[in-house]
């Protein structure tokens, strides 16, 4: 029997987390289990309920940002799922930097909304489309294929195995299950794998991968 996604809403402004819960709750596959207002709350919410998705704010007192990365340390198997207004570039490199899964625009409708909690709670990353765009755009000025090229050259034939799953989003334990080795392993090896090609996460790892199968054409 399928649990449902557990589901934690922090935001400091009232009325709109009661709009995100509502939108949540159109879902049966999706339990709100716990709401916030500040950074603090979103950490002790997330050691205290092990969510699978946290779904906060980034500019609610103590930061966003901040939150998400404590939780990223200190429960990292609950995936942290951005919401907020800001399109400001750094904005999103800080949060993707921060370990978020997800990075979503306020005023997103609720049948997507509950479509990007489950994909994240999945294992797979999620940028608003426009945003993504950018910096897809951005990394791809930065990176040219020869550079790209090098830097893939230098991995092992199982890092390039583990890059092209990631890259198709697939989950630690899905890449896992498919190389034939423990969760633990693969979460050993990402790190060496992001840390070779210049990344720091799996959002950045798949916008590198797609940024240099679309210069090869």
């Amino acid at each position: 029997m399928n649990t449902k996604t557990s589901v934690i809403v922090v935001d400091d402004h009232a009325i709109f987390r009661m709009g995100v819960v509502q939108a949540l709750a159109l879902s049966d596959e999706i339990t709100v289990v716990g709401e916030g207002s500040s950074a603090l709350d979103a950490v002790r919410l997330a050691e205290t309920l092990q969510p699978d998705v946290a779904l906060i704010d980034i500019s609610m007192p103590g930061g966003g940002i901040k939150a998400a990365a404590d939780i990223h340390q200190l429960c990292p198997e609950v995936k942290v799922l951005m919401l907020t207004v800001s399109e400001e570039d750094d904005d999103i490199l800080q949060a993707l930097d921060a370990g978020v899964a997800g990075y979503v625009l306020k005023g997103v409708p609720a049948p997507e909304l509950i479509e990007i909690v489950s994909m994240v709670k999945g294992g797979k990353s999620y940028i608003a489309s426009n945003l993504g765009l950018r910096l897809f755009n951005v990394m791809r000025e930065k990176s040219e294929p020869d550079a790209i090229a090098s830097r893939l050259s230098g991995l092992t034939p199982k890092q390039r195995s583990t890059f092209e799953l990631l890259a198709n989003g697939y989950s630690n334990r899905q890449i896992a299950e498919r190389l034939g080795v423990q969760v633990k392993t693969i979460k050993f090896h990402m790190s060496k794998l992001f840390e070779k090609i210049g990344v720091h996460n799996r959002v950045e790892a798949a916008l590198l991968a797609h940024a240099y199968l679309n210069r090869k054409k």
